[in-house]
């Protein structure tokens, strides 16, 4: 309980940091993440980063029509269905992504301080179990099959 104790606190306070700093590029929360997601995954529907991210299909389509029309991202033909555009990052998507996460690293490195690969290693394990203990459990409180 402890750990979760620390983690809420440092997870909205780290959400805020990047929702400040992400305004300040003209990027929103929500754009953000969905250039994150395409950056770490390749192309994806839309339904396939709303099941990723445990949000709305409707949310997500927003924030990739933000982002087309801001040119970051685009929609390509999907081969494995026709009805369902592949959107992926443009150029100017992925500088944009890239250059938020090299902002987020540097900062972060500031908190490692004495801290050992080890402890990140431990830190991560533990993190990682808890995650896997509750995988059941939708963002919106609803039990998973």
């Amino acid at each position: 309980m402890e750990v979760f104790a620390l983690v809420g606190p440092l997870y909205r306070r780290v959400q805020r940091k990047i929702e400040l700093d992400t305004a300040r590029q003209g990027l929103s929360v929500g754009l953000r993440a969905v250039l994150d997601l395409l950056r770490e995954h390749g192309p994806m529907t839309v339904p396939q980063m709303g099941r990723a991210q445990s949000i709305s299909r409707q949310f997500v389509q927003r924030m990739v029509n933000d982002g087309a029309a801001n040119g970051l991202v685009e929609a390509v033909p999907n081969p494995a269905h026709a009805r369902s555009s592949l959107i992926r990052l443009t150029d100017a998507g992925r500088a944009a992504i890239e250059a938020a996460v090299a902002r987020e690293h540097a900062l972060l490195r500031e908190a490692a301080g004495d801290l050992t690969t080890a402890d990140v290693d431990t830190c991560v394990r533990v993190l990682g179990r808890m995650l896997r203990l509750f995988e059941d459990v939708d963002v919106n409180g609803q039990a998973v099959s």
